[in-house]
């Protein structure tokens, strides 16, 4: 029988003690600020979370700080489809955290168009949001983490880089160049002994993902994992943290599959 009972919330076990995060898109309720959350409770000694929209990030930043007053949180607005405020973000987080161990590419768009139906500014911004944004990130921040032989860098992918779905060849593409990204800028950061790596989630249900697909659709695909439910976003959190952490040193390159089903 499915399990569709999500499982206990699991606990923090400094994970990310001494590491200083950054991640993007990290405001609202999806990915982005579960990881930010996850990596309060993992012990990072710092946190940066960027977004496109101050009200959600400022909101974001709030909570952050009443909920770990301990840990220094801060919060600066990013659109990464601009190379300006990527450059700015990544000076503002390397000097609050005196430099940063861990980025978190989390900035991603997605939606439902058929290819036929398809207009060109609908794909050039899903790519230029969910790829080259995750790009431009890592090209700023890989010359510092290289300088420093240190540092680790987790994009957030999809299974739908592997999978195909109707409607989705804009995000399905996008997403399949992170992945390729990924395993190409791992090999070329492995002499700095910096590490890269990808999550690929199934579906996790959040409140983005829920104004972007209708729901008949989403509970269809939900339906469709062994557990017979969408993940928690903490869950695809929580394998983030784990290539965050040390217990990982030995993975780059890798993309790791967040689903309840074969890839």
């Amino acid at each position: 029988m499915a399990l569709k009972e999500p499982p206990a919330y699991v606990e923090g076990h400094n994970l990310l003690t001494g590491k200083s995060v950054l991640i993007t898109a990290a405001a609202g309720a999806g990915i982005g600020f579960a990881a930010a959350t996850r990596a309060v409770e993992e012990g990072c000694r710092g946190l940066t979370i960027s977004d496109a929209h101050a009200g959600r990030l400022n909101k974001a930043v709030a909570q952050l700080r009443n909920n770990h007053p301990e840990i220094p949180v801060f919060g600066q607005l990013c659109d990464v489809t601009n190379e300006s405020d990527v450059q700015l973000l990544i000076k503002k987080a390397e000097e609050q955290h005196s430099g940063i161990d861990v980025l978190i590419n989390n900035a991603g768009l997605g939606g439902t168009c058929k290819l036929v139906e398809m207009p060109d500014k609908q794909w050039s911004k899903i790519l230029d949001i969910t790829l080259t944004g995750t790009m431009r990130m890592m090209r700023a921040i890989l010359p510092l983490m290289q300088a420093r032989k240190s540092g680790v860098i987790i994009n957030n992918a999809s299974v739908l880089g592997w999978r195909a779905q109707q409607g989705q060849t804009h995000y399905a593409a996008a997403k399949a160049g992170v992945m390729a990204l990924t395993r190409c800028a791992a090999m070329e950061a492995a002499d700095y002994k910096v590490r890269i790596n990808a999550v690929s989630p199934s579906i996790a249900f959040h409140e983005f993902l829920k104004k972007t697909t209708p729901m008949e659709l989403l509970e269809e695909l939900a339906g469709k994992e062994a557990f017979g439910r969408a993940a928690e976003v903490w869950e695809v959190a929580n394998v983030m943290m784990f290539l965050a952490s040390d217990y990982s040193s030995y993975m780059t390159g890798e993309i790791v599959s967040v689903s309840s089903q074969r890839a």
